[in-house]
């Protein structure tokens, strides 16, 4: 990270922080997408079950990385105002903070699993495919919640290239062992669904000695010593971290869970309307990831522009940051329209499922334009440190919007399991109204706090 004087040098720093972060995240999510993909090619009932695994998996994951990214801004903070020492010891006391939730996440996944399998209104295989995902992906979940960490320590500094770098030689590794563990080739056991839960969780352990061996010997990351001195335990600064973190955590959980929520709603359903409203939602999550990669940039570049009190400079980036996004929503839904079968085919060779996913995929087109907004002003108001709002938000659009509407379309209207996608749709937007006006006023309380500022609002 470096300042900046034009909105010309901000438009090529932000771009090349959030080009390296889109690689990454497009390839992080593009293990979900193989998993998802390679099961529906091995049978219908393999789609449905990882896609149950996913949803509860899903929600609980998302919203434990939202706590751990907590260190991005606390890093671009220090960054900003001087004060690098301190970086090293704020990175270990996330690593342990890492360790900690993760094990506990193994323990309450041991005992709560099967109760929530059990009330769902599944087919056995289907119920057995989910719970043999799951538990294979356990072995995985402490390096890859480690690895966020060192990866939020790694983005803080602007180098972002090194991540896509460590992610993308990770990739095949991941589609490697799915297509022999799911297939069964070459000797190994057909797996099928549950082989890429066993993919996943050796693929994330490749990603944390990668990260490892990276940190211990490549600039500018030797000089900051991180993993070479132990600190022992703070409370403090776990407290510190668990302030900002939880509220960013239970944001994201809050609205990941709402999907997830939607997807157990539909067992309901058939197992073919299961597998299609998982195949538009997995493509929306590819999608996702444009705004979610803006959003990761511009906590990294707000973040440095606050902790140095420059805050003209953070409120340009932020708002270079969500137009961004939102004219690439238009692409890509222009895209999704144009290419609606194209996508759909790519997830089964199920005639029933192709033509009913095809419905859903019209759908993800109207995320996109929600989330563009949504999604940069959360990475924005993270920058700033400003997160308690965005989790009000979050429950308010999401739980008392709209997964009740979406709940009444759904029954007791012709719509049926497109009901959720409407009422999905709905809260996203009054999501992204209440967060952009949330930043007007941020960015207007930042200027007013700083007397030597000139900034017209």
């Amino acid at each position: 990270m470096k300042q900046t004087y034009s909105l010309k040098e901000k438009s090529k720093q932000l771009l090349v922080i959030f080009l390296p972060i889109l690689v990454t995240q497009l390839a992080l999510s593009s293990m979900m997408f193989f998993d998802t993909v390679m099961s529906g090619n091995a049978s219908a009932f393999d789609l449905a079950g990882v896609a149950i695994g996913a949803s509860i998996w899903s929600p609980i994951s998302t919203g434990i990385t939202g706590i751990l990214l907590a260190v991005t801004p606390i890093v671009s903070h220090f960054l900003g105002g001087g004060q690098k020492d301190k970086v090293p010891f704020a990175v270990i006391q996330g690593v342990y903070l890492a360790i900690g939730i993760s094990l506990f996440v193994i323990v309450s996944g041991f005992f709560a699993l099967q109760p929530i399998l059990n009330r769902m209104d599944l087919e056995p295989v289907v119920r057995d495919i989910a719970k043999g995902y799951l538990c294979a992906l356990a072995f995985g979940i402490t390096p890859m919640f480690v690895y966020t960490v060192l990866r939020c320590f790694v983005d803080a500094l602007g180098q972002t290239r090194m991540t896509m770098i460590i992610t993308l030689i990770s990739l095949p590794i991941n589609v490697t062992f799915n297509y022999l563990l799911i297939f069964g080739k070459f000797g190994f056991p057909r797996l099928g669904g549950v082989g890429a839960g066993v993919a996943s969780a050796i693929t994330y352990w490749c990603i944390l000695l990668i990260a490892i061996y990276v940190l211990h010997r490549v600039e500018p990351f030797v000089e900051f010593g991180v993993l070479k001195r132990l600190y022992h335990l703070s409370l403090s600064a776990w407290r510190e971290q668990l302030k900002l973190g939880v509220p960013i955590g239970l944001s994201i959980f809050i609205e990941t869970s709402i999907f997830a929520a939607v997807t157990l709603l539909m067992s309901q359903f058939n197992t073919t309307t299961i597998a299609a409203h998982q195949t538009a939602l997995n493509f929306a999550t590819v999608l996702y990831m444009l705004p979610l990669s803006i959003s990761m940039a511009l906590t990294i570049t707000v973040g440095y522009e606050v902790g140095a009190k420059r805050f003209r400079d953070a409120r340009q980036y932020g708002l270079l940051g969500v137009g961004t996004a939102v004219g690439l929503a238009f692409v890509s839904g222009i895209g999704l329209l144009l290419f609606n079968e194209q996508v759909a085919r790519l997830y089964t060779n199920d005639q029933a499922v192709f033509e009913l996913a095809k419905q859903f995929l019209i759908y993800a087109i109207f995320f996109q334009l929600s989330d563009a907004i949504a999604t940069p002003v959360q990475g924005v108001l993270r920058g700033y440190k400003d997160v308690n709002f965005a989790f009000i938000v979050a429950v308010c659009s999401y739980w008392l919007i709209g997964l009740p509407l979406g709940h009444f379309l759904a029954s007791y209207t012709s719509f049926a399991a497109f009901g959720y996608w409407i009422g999905l749709i709905t809260g996203l937007a009054c999501g992204a109204t209440g967060l952009f006006i949330r930043l007007l006023r941020v960015q207007r309380a930042s200027c007013r706090g700083d007397a030597e500022l000139v900034c017209k609002t």
